[in-house]
């Protein structure tokens, strides 16, 4: 999972969202998406699971080391 933040503001930016908006979606603090983002924070199951609906992925693509996203 180490490339999790890497994937999350990918998909962040392709959405057009800002990390505030996707903060607000997730209901999280801004900063604790920026932390995801910077991989300072690994997300709960939970969270994962949330990213994954917001941005139909699956978690999978998620967690996998590999930086493809289709």
């Amino acid at each position: 999972m180490q490339r999790f933040g890497e994937k999350l503001a990918l998909l962040r930016k392709s959405h057009g969202l800002t990390v505030r908006q996707l903060g607000k979606m997730l209901d999280v603090d801004h900063t604790y998406v920026s932390q995801l983002e910077k991989g300072k924070t690994k997300p709960s199951v939970a969270m994962i699971l949330k990213i994954s609906e917001i941005f139909e992925v699956s978690t999978d693509v998620l967690m996998k080391d590999v930086l493809n996203l289709d």
